[in-house]
């Protein structure tokens, strides 16, 4: 039976930008780790750049060189899935690919003892499906880190239909101890966060087809008080992610919301990374710069769908951008994905850079009254259609006076 007790070892697959992240997650909480990667070459650069920041650390004086070294030593690289035969909890990080995660999975399930815990870092992709290239699946969940992994607080811990309630214990309390807000989710395509930010990206693109801009629907939601605005997340992320995606599926342009994205990439303009996305980047600089030829690209995509433009103004930004998380958070408790709406509030204050005062979207709607709430969406469904349906739970928490949460 798995306990927190019982881990004392960790592996983690993948040396890329996430499998450096919850490497250092673990070694700074003091347990060793036994870090994979079939690439030797991507292991080095994966080490010298965790003592990069180790490194940094030091100069800021968080902690001691000899600090920063212990944490190094805990980091054993390989390249053979032998090395993992007496890991704990193994924890996949590599990228989005389910036939390529079955694969390490179903390695996996031959190389590392019976008793172990096998973890993926996915963040969209079916849990039960990769449980299934295993002959262990009450061993296996989903551990969700958010990027960068070493610092985000966000923790959604996924089971699937299978797992083991002590699995999802012991990894809640493995969560906790370093350092994380640990959430449970259920299994359904984006889990608790990504699931509901797919509806909060739709609306962010649909106001700008409508007649707004990317830079005026940021302003418009930073002033809200986010974190950061979805096109500036979208810039940080890589405009690029989505674009391959559509090639590889053979999709073509897809729908007018990605026909911006599209043009931006055939532009060579892919975000942060090469200086150029949605916003300017000076060289080595990650600070946005305004750039009024996005605004005008902005129209001619919005023209060419055929969309009449208007004045969009910020309050309708907010109110569409932020309601369309709040009907999809409630959905998700509808249908038990969520623990609570507490946990949902959690996920969005420690993951995706709600501001705190508001006290997540489910808070934020409890304070605007669910009455108002489902008046809005119903509006909203009645001008603009069926993604607006009210959520069953919402419309009958409204209906009887009742919150989301117990505050």
């Amino acid at each position: 039976m798995a306990s927190f007790e019982s881990i004392k070892q960790v592996g983690v697959i993948g040396a890329g930008t996430m499998g450096r992240g919850i490497v250092m997650n673990f070694v700074n909480a003091g347990y060793p780790v036994t870090w994979l990667d079939v690439n030797g070459e991507m292991l080095e650069k994966g080490l010298e750049d965790i003592r990069g920041v180790y490194k940094r650390s030091v100069a800021q004086q968080r902690f001691d060189d000899a600090e920063a070294q212990a944490r190094v030593s805990r980091i054993t690289t390989t390249q053979n899935y032998a090395d993992l035969a007496d890991m704990d909890l193994v924890v996949e990080a590599v990228y989005e690919n389910m036939d390529l995660k079955k694969k390490i999975f179903a390695e996996l399930d031959k190389a590392v003892k019976a008793s172990a815990v096998l973890a993926t870092n996915t963040s969209y992709l079916d849990i039960d499906e990769i449980a299934a290239a295993t002959q262990r699946p009450g061993q296996v969940l989903g551990l969700h880190f958010f990027s960068p992994a070493h610092i985000m607080k966000l923790l959604e811990v996924v089971r699937g239909k299978a797992t083991g309630q002590d699995v999802m214990d012991a990894c809640l309390a493995v969560g906790t101890k370093i350092g994380k807000e640990a959430v449970l989710a259920g299994n359904c395509h984006g889990f608790i966060g990504n699931r509901m930010l797919e509806k909060y990206s739709r609306q962010s693109r649909e106001v700008v087809l409508e007649g707004s801009t990317p830079w005026q629907v940021d302003q418009a939601l930073q002033g809200f008080g986010m974190a950061m605005g979805p096109y500036r997340m979208y810039d940080v992320v890589g405009v690029d992610l989505g674009w391959r995606s559509r090639q590889l599926a053979g999709v073509g342009r897809g729908e007018p919301i990605v026909w911006l994205d599209n043009k931006l990439c055939e532009m060579e303009r892919f975000g942060q990374k090469n200086g150029h996305g949605f916003y300017k980047y000076e060289p080595g600089s990650r600070q946005a710069i305004h750039d009024p030829e996005t605004d005008m690209l902005a129209r001619e995509v919005a023209e060419e769908a055929g969309y009449t433009q208007r004045d969009v103004g910020g309050e309708e930004i907010v109110r569409r951008c932020i309601l369309a998380l709040v009907n999809e958070g409630a959905r998700i408790l509808d249908e038990g994905f969520a623990e609570s709406a507490e946990d949902i509030d959690r996920v969005y204050l420690y993951g995706y850079g709600f501001p705190k005062e508001r006290g997540g979207p489910m808070s934020y709607a409890d304070s605007l009254g669910l009455d108002v709430v489902l008046e809005q969406i119903r509006e909203l469904e009645a001008s603009k259609g069926e993604f607006w349906k009210p959520a069953a739970g919402l419309a009958k928490r409204a209906e009887a006076g009742e919150r989301f949460t117990k505050g």
